[in-house]
């Protein structure tokens, strides 16, 4: 049964990457992924909220599959991130490549950290 749950979740997470994406990115004129950076965040917020959750109270093993390798991991993508890192290190925009790079994984992270902190303080 859990593996319909991660399969459900991925149904819904990986077209939701995309609306994500083109939304954000549609209202922004920089060569910076914005789109990819906030499906990235955001995922991280789930995952890190589901972490903390799981931890402080019981959450169903088929949600969390739902949520964490369904959803949430399919709405986060390293694959499109390292493309698009490349990508602007290719067409001169070194700074956008090393600014993606920091930028996101340090966002990312700390955005994990929160979203625990915060599920631990509303659930504990």
């Amino acid at each position: 049964m859990n593996w319909l749950m991660v399969i459900i979740g991925a149904i819904i997470g990986a077209p939701l990457r995309y609306i994500t994406d083109r939304a954000v990115q549609a209202r922004h004129d920089t060569v910076f992924p914005w789109g990819t950076f906030s499906a990235n965040i955001a995922a991280c917020a789930g995952l890190g909220f589901l972490t903390a959750a799981a931890t402080a109270t019981t959450v169903p093993p088929s949600l969390q599959h739902l949520i964490g390798p369904g959803l949430c991991a399919t709405l986060s993508t390293y694959s499109t991130f390292s493309f698009e890192i490349l990508r602007l290190a290719e067409t001169s925009s070194k700074f956008f490549a090393t600014a993606n790079a920091i930028v996101s994984v340090t966002a990312g992270l700390g955005t994990a950290y929160l979203c625990t902190a915060l599920a631990q303080a509303l659930l504990m």
